[in-house]
């Protein structure tokens, strides 16, 4: 499970919080309506105005993060690319620079609708809502994207089949939730979950993470080929060909080495997955954030709590911890706190 601004009028692009007053004083607020606990309290329904802000999305600095740590695979899969459209040149006599061209440009494809369509279905493994799934999931967005003054039909909105409860950001504009979690979690809980979510896009977390996975591509099939083939049996007519496949992993583990020590150093180089995944749980944390100042942070809360019940104990080591990319659940609800 996988950023606004304080509460402000209407006239300036927000809209305010479900069950809140318009223009609410953060020291004097009052909780949300608790005579329904279970339910939104719809105000933005069709028909209703509402404010978008100036901004729909921004990239904060774990957007940021994650790109910086990413630019030594960018450029490692760089390297591979160009490699390739060279030797596409000298055999086919493909100009080496129209595969280098077309690798940049993808990453821009990537969030087109049809492409994101099927990243979702192939990738990710979700499917479009049922129609009575769609009934329940769109007013809870709608209502979760007014109160954040954003754009909600931007989003396409997606369900998991799984019984776990869980939700994704992903790509530009895509939102699922599972099938479990639209079914059992109460509307204020689901909208909870949406929210967060939408923090997501909001911060620029999802792109961005997606461009790292996306630009890093080439590099990491190539290593993962020739880990293949260096695990395969070796026989005596393969020798040369494991040979060289060896030297070739070797270079590209040293392209991979040197670009990260050129842009960052030696220390980072040792601590880059560390940082990677610090970064990670980061991005979480402000997720967090976004959905406890649209004014979801109790339901949040309950979602958090939900979850650390069904946890089995586990007793990871500090090596696995600090390259979890999700903080755990105590270190989450630490954190929403201050908004309860």
């Amino acid at each position: 499970m996988s950023p606004t601004s304080r509460p402000q009028n209407p006239g300036d692009g927000h809209v305010p919080s479900p069950g809140r007053d318009p223009d609410p004083d953060p020291s004097t607020t009052a909780p949300p309506d608790d005579s329904v606990p279970d339910d939104l309290v719809y105000e933005h329904g069709p028909g209703r105005r509402v404010y978008y802000a100036a901004r729909q999305w921004r990239m904060d600095l774990t957007a940021v993060g994650q790109l910086a740590l990413a630019l030594p695979a960018f450029l490692t899969s760089a390297l591979v690319v160009l490699l390739a459209g060279v030797l596409l040149e000298i055999g086919p006599g493909v100009p080496y620079w129209i595969p280098v061209a077309l690798w940049v440009v993808s990453g821009a494809l990537v969030f087109h609708p049809p492409a994101e369509d099927l990243l979702a279905r192939y990738l990710f493994g979700l499917r479009r809502p049922m129609p009575r799934e769609a009934a329940r999931l769109e007013p809870v967005w709608r209502e979760v994207t007014a109160v954040a003054g954003v754009d909600g039909t931007r989003y396409r909105l997606w369900v998991e089949e799984s019984d776990g409860l869980n939700a994704l950001a992903a790509a530009g504009h895509i939102v699922g939730v599972t099938q479990y979690a639209l079914e059992q979690l109460s509307t204020r809980r689901l909208a909870a979950v949406l929210a967060h979510e939408l923090g997501h896009h909001s911060g620029g977390h999802a792109w961005s993470l997606l461009l790292c996975h996306w630009y890093g591509l080439p590099g990491r099939l190539v290593r993962r080929a020739l880990r293949a083939m260096a695990a395969s049996l070796v026989t005596p007519a393969r020798c040369v060909v494991y040979l060289a496949g060896g030297v070739l992993l070797l270079a590209l583990g040293g392209l991979d080495s040197t670009a990260t020590r050129i842009l960052y150093g030696i220390p980072l180089l040792l601590a880059l997955p560390y940082l990677s995944a610090a970064v990670g749980r980061r991005t979480e944390l402000r997720a967090d954030r976004h959905a406890a100042v649209l004014g979801f942070a109790p339901d949040l809360a309950e979602v958090l709590e939900m979850l650390h019940a069904d946890e089995l104990p586990a007793h990871t080591s500090v090596p696995a911890r600090l390259l979890s990319t999700h903080p755990d659940i105590p270190t989450r609800l630490h954190h929403l706190r201050r908004y309860l």
